[in-house]
């Protein structure tokens, strides 16, 4: 193409100020240029681990969870990606043609960056009119995502203020569904591989009420999982019922999961069980290595007739039901020692899902840290509070024994007990070993440096222990950082930091 037009378009860009006829420009023009059906911009928000857009089909707005879809993998990689064949493609989130009723084929999106090299925004063309999109297309997509960086990030504050008026439009069905499950997929909070692979495998199977069994050490968000689970399914609209079966003593366990028949035994009254609470709907059932093999052998013939005999009852209840089932134990050790057994253990575990503990995701400790702060100073109704920078490296370097659940009950201590804005390292209380309060670290000294020096002296540990950790790769290690590789190599360079 001309490059003149391209520089006169580019031009535009910069002396445009008013939001919609910016995107209007950016969209339009670039349709035009590469030849797209659709272009569409979407504001990152790396907080929330969202995406916004501002203009698509009908106008209409859509959040999305940056760890589903196309977009989203360009907005965390901060990589261009193009797709010749989008319904097969495993980043393709079908929700929004579903939604839309539009039909996506080919797509090419890249990442617009602000002057931090920070990507806080998408541009997207959809379905090239003539084949696929090329190399020449990617090139013109960038051009303009590299000029549109700080317009579009002024757009963003302005996009917040309407955010709360257009909250209150009216609904489809449609759409309530969808926002109804990604309010609970932003539960799941980070984005480490692990935690984005539990997000998009929840995504692939929305559409299913497959029986999910779910594994990971206490604490690791199990729970979470399951109601994610529930509330993207065709079951969200019916009732999510959750039993912890540890906590039930063997000669209740039937009654509980079963109910019971009035006048089995004198002043017995009737009682729905669990599964009859849940039907329709789903059971999640924790820490169900617990059940004894009497137990076991019982609901494997549940789960196998899809129907419950309540204590004392006359004839069969049929159930429609979808099982979710979590432990923290591990269940093919526990086949093998024979108290768990295996046919109930193949029947559950239609779906496998291992959520990570809080040591195996470091990177994501420091979003969820913030997340449960923001949170806590909310429902105290207390200011709102930041972690120093040494506060925070204390925080991700430590191992979290209980995970998030420990790490939640630390902040909340926090917010109820620090007064002021700041949270600082010394105010921390994570134990180590016995006897031991890891409250600081002690081969560090602040005394006499400035907040940038601190700060300095931390991105440099992490980003020696990142490069070292991934053998010299600069890409493996901005991923874990959450930088772009350019951004890790401004980094580098900046600390004169060799590798």
């Amino acid at each position: 193409m001309d490059k003149s037009v391209l520089l006169t378009i580019i031009r535009r860009i910069h002396s445009e100020r008013e939001f919609a006829p910016l995107l209007n420009l950016l969209t339009q023009e670039i349709k035009e240029l590469i030849g797209a059906d659709l272009v569409s911009v979407f504001g990152f928000d790396r907080e929330r681990c969202e995406l916004r857009s501002f203009f698509t089909l009908n106008n209409e707005e859509i959040r999305l969870d940056a760890r589903l879809g196309v977009a989203g993998a360009v907005a965390m990689s901060g990589e261009s990606v193009n797709i010749e064949d989008a319904p097969n493609h495993p980043l393709f989130y079908t929700v929004v043609d579903s939604q839309t009723g539009y039909r996506t084929q080919t797509i090419l999106a890249v990442p617009i960056k602000n002057v931090r090299e920070e990507v806080i925004g998408v541009c997207e063309a959809i379905n090239k009119q003539a084949g696929a999109f090329t190399k020449d297309d990617a090139e013109i997509l960038e051009a303009f995502a590299a000029h549109a960086g700080n317009a579009i990030e002024t757009a963003l504050l302005i996009h917040a203020l309407r955010k709360e008026h257009e909250r209150n439009e009216p609904k489809g069905e449609m759409q309530y569904k969808v926002e109804i499950g990604q309010s609970y997929l932003h539960n799941i909070v980070g984005m480490s591989p692990q935690t984005q692979a539990i997000v998009r495998l929840i995504d692939q199977i929305r559409e299913s009420s497959v029986d999910v069994l779910i594994q990971g050490e206490s604490g690791t968000g199990k729970e979470l999982v399951a109601s994610a689970l529930h509330y993207n399914s065709p079951r969200y609209n019916h009732p999510f019922v959750a039993l912890n079966c540890a906590a039930l003593p063997d000669n209740l366990v039937e009654a509980e999961l079963y109910g019971i028949e009035k006048g089995v035994a004198t002043g017995v009254d009737k009682r729905i069980g669990k599964f009859e609470a849940a039907n329709g709907g789903t059971l999640f059932l924790d820490e169900i290595g617990d059940l004894s093999l009497t137990a076991q052998a019982k609901m494997l013939r549940v789960l196998q007739q899809r129907s419950i005999d309540r204590i004392g009852g006359q004839k069969p209840m049929p159930i429609d039901i979808r099982i979710i089932a979590a432990t923290n134990k591990n269940l093919e050790r526990a086949i093998q020692e024979h108290t768990f057994r295996p046919d109930l253990y193949y029947r559950l575990k239609v779906v496998r899902i291992q959520t990570p503990a809080l040591r195996e995701i470091p990177q994501d400790i420091p979003i969820i840290a913030n997340h449960f702060l923001k949170k806590h100073c909310h429902a105290a109704n207390v200011e709102p509070k930041q972690f120093t920078p040494a506060a925070m490296h204390l925080i991700t370097s430590y191992p979290w024994p209980g995970n998030a659940r420990q790490l939640e009950n630390e902040v909340k201590r926090l917010v109820a007990s620090v007064r002021g804005k700041t949270i600082a390292e010394q105010q921390l209380d994570l134990p180590g070993e016995p006897g031991e309060k890891v409250t600081q670290e002690k081969n560090l000294s602040y005394d006499g440096k400035t907040i940038d020096e601190v700060v300095d002296g931390i991105e440099r540990r992490m980003i020696e222990g990142a490069l070292k950790k991934y053998r010299g790769n600069k890409q493996k290690a901005a991923q874990e950082l959450g930088l772009s590789r350019q951004g890790l190599v401004k980094k580098l360079k900046r600390l004169a930091i060799t590798g």
